[in-house]
């Protein structure tokens, strides 16, 4: 696919090839392991597939903390190695693979324990400047109390004696997800999404592929594969049951909760890092907003919708405002998400790898799982989902080569940023219009600036949603694989949780765009429309109310159009 373009052309003649062709690997899942496993299978010159049960990153890699950190918290359990790992690969990709998607941003520490805990902070965040992935940003420093004040202002002065600032990086995960596959499909790949796996194909007692169903259409077909990489997170142990076999492991979900609320209700200059009443809170600047989370509990219910619950909501507000010198309420959150993580439970079994937080398994001739660890290792992770996939292939494979292989958007980058009063003027946008596509799009923003060339219309803003142009959703249709009105207000931008009214008005004004380059008729326009405003109510009911159960049935009354179709019916 040239240029990894995603279009719906293309995913229709990827289906085709699908079909037809037999690969060296098929990985199953879309989000950040499954889209870096792609990658890394096709730089090693493999034949590879990938598909996805929903959209790109649907799952945990657009819910995630948002966040490429070493983990600052894991030296406090002396884990040295997976820091230093960690720290490694935040420095290659900010420095190297994806600049213009991870981002420097500091953080401050408030200090109201006289001597030890400057003492006991500084020594960590030391060793958290040197470990791994030293000169990748600035270092810590210590502030005293009225550098804290002039700062960030709005931290409660109760106990206060000083702070430490140190930096770590955040990324806009969807989009590094997004990346990743078009990355992969521009080096070969063949990647579909909404194809779900049914049924695992075997021969001579090794898995051969799978059958799988076209979501969008309901039909079925085989894609043969000499090797089947399970990377779907926390639907993992799913597929290991279609597998069969014995694996050494199996995956419980852990819920995690972020709330959004607008910057100027916290007077600051600087994002915190707090200590919460059983973990750590980031409260980190994100576009007009803070970002706040997360929670950290045990989830047994459904997988597709996690809901986020009144009291996961007034855990962060009640820690957060344990720091604030003037509160937030409820009133004050402009948007909500919940995430999954996959977490490792277990014994490793004989051909399994439970280091640094992930583990890696072929429980089954042909049919290896990839699951656990965090967003920040995901390229550790699939390069050793393919080491081990490759054992079987009977010839010899190069080492994975991926930490030498920057996204599309990252290639060119700096070049394309330093055109940007050249591109503002022939798109007739602002400064600030183009920092905001250089930022999310990187050298692909050239391709955005076409677009509004040949149609002006779409450098308007979007209505509701002005950070945002139509000239986005529009491509996020020819050029990012979005099928869905909700794909494009979710996960391709963040409207559903940067704009008070969830994204109702963006989606009344971007639906009928995207439905011409879809082809939607009237009546499909109108459901799509449906579907995403009974979202946005299910959500704000689930959001009410008290404990998991009851959220979770509020939130499952409107399921994915994708999860209709694979229960048979019809959009």
């Amino acid at each position: 696919m040239p240029n990894g373009q995603l279009s719906p052309a293309r995913r229709a003649e990827a289906l085709v090839r699908l079909a037809r062709t037999e690969y060296d690997v098929l990985v199953i899942g879309g989000g950040v392991t499954g889209a870096g496993a792609a990658l890394d299978a096709a730089t090693r010159g493999l034949a590879v597939a990938l598909v996805e049960m929903r959209d790109y990153a649907a799952g945990t890699s657009s819910r995630s903390g948002k966040l490429i950190h070493g983990g600052l918290r894991y030296l406090e359990h002396f884990d040295f190695g997976l820091v230093r790992e960690s720290l490694r690969e935040r420095k290659l990709l900010l420095k190297d693979l994806a600049p213009h998607l991870v981002k420097p941003i500091r953080f401050l520490y408030p200090l109201r324990r006289r001597v030890w805990e400057r003492a006991y902070m500084g020594a960590g965040l030391l060793l958290y400047d040197t470990i791994g992935g030293a000169g990748a940003v600035p270092r810590h420093r210590h502030l005293s109390l009225g550098a804290v004040r002039r700062l960030a202002p709005g931290v409660k002065r109760s106990g206060l004696i000083g702070a430490i600032t140190f930096y770590d990086t955040q990324v806009d995960d969807s989009r590094h997800t997004l990346e990743l596959v078009r990355t992969a499909a521009a080096r070969g790949a063949e990647v579909a999404s909404a194809v779900k796996v049914i049924g695992l194909v075997t021969s001579g007692g090794a898995v051969r592929g799978a059958e799988v169903r076209d979501l969008e259409t309901g039909e079925t077909f085989t894609v043969r594969a000499r090797h089947v990489v399970n990377a779907a997170g926390v639907w993992t142990d799913e597929l290991q049951r279609l597998a069969g076999g014995r694996a050494g492991f199996s995956v419980k979900a852990s819920k995690g909760v972020h709330i959004m609320v607008p910057r100027e209700k916290i007077r600051s200059d600087i994002s915190l890092f707090v200590r919460a009443e059983d973990s750590v809170l980031f409260v980190r600047s994100w576009g007009r907003h803070w970002l706040i989370g997360t929670t950290d509990t045990a989830w047994t219910a459904g997988l597709d919708h996690p809901a986020a619950t009144s009291a996961d909501i007034d855990y962060l507000l009640r820690n957060v405002n344990a720091v604030l010198e003037t509160e937030l309420t409820r009133d004050d959150v402009d948007g909500v998400f919940a995430g999954l993580r996959p977490l490792i439970r277990g014994n490793a079994g004989t051909t399994s790898k439970l280091s640094r937080e992930h583990a890696v398994e072929t429980s089954v001739p042909g049919f290896t799982t990839v699951t656990g660890g965090k967003y920040t290792t995901y390229r550790v992770m699939a390069k050793d989902a393919i080491d081990e996939a490759v054992k079987g292939l009977g010839r010899r494979v190069p080492p994975s080569r991926t930490e030498s292989v920057p996204l599309i958007g990252a290639v060119g980058y700096a070049e394309t940023r330093a055109r940007r009063a050249q591109l503002a003027a022939s798109g007739g946008l602002t400064p600030a219009q183009v920092d905001h596509l250089l930022g999310r799009y990187g050298s692909l923003t050239e391709d955005l600036i076409a677009m509004i060339v040949e149609r002006p219309e779409l450098g308007r803003p979007i209505d509701g949603a002005p950070d945002y142009l139509l000239a986005e959703a529009v491509y996020a249709v020819t050029h990012e694989g979005a099928l869905h009105l909700d794909d494009v207000l979710t996960r391709r931008t963040h409207i559903a949780i940067e704009t008070r009214d969830r994204g109702v008005a963006a989606a009344r004004a971007v639906a009928p765009v995207i439905g011409a380059e879809l082809g939607w008729d009237a009546e499909r326009a109108g459901k799509e429309l449906g579907f995403y405003l009974a979202r946005v109510e299910a959500e704000l009911a689930s959001q009410r109310l008290p404990d998991d159960a009851s959220a979770v049935a509020a939130r499952d009354i409107v399921r994915d159009p994708r999860l209709r179709v694979a229960d048979g019916e019809r959009l």
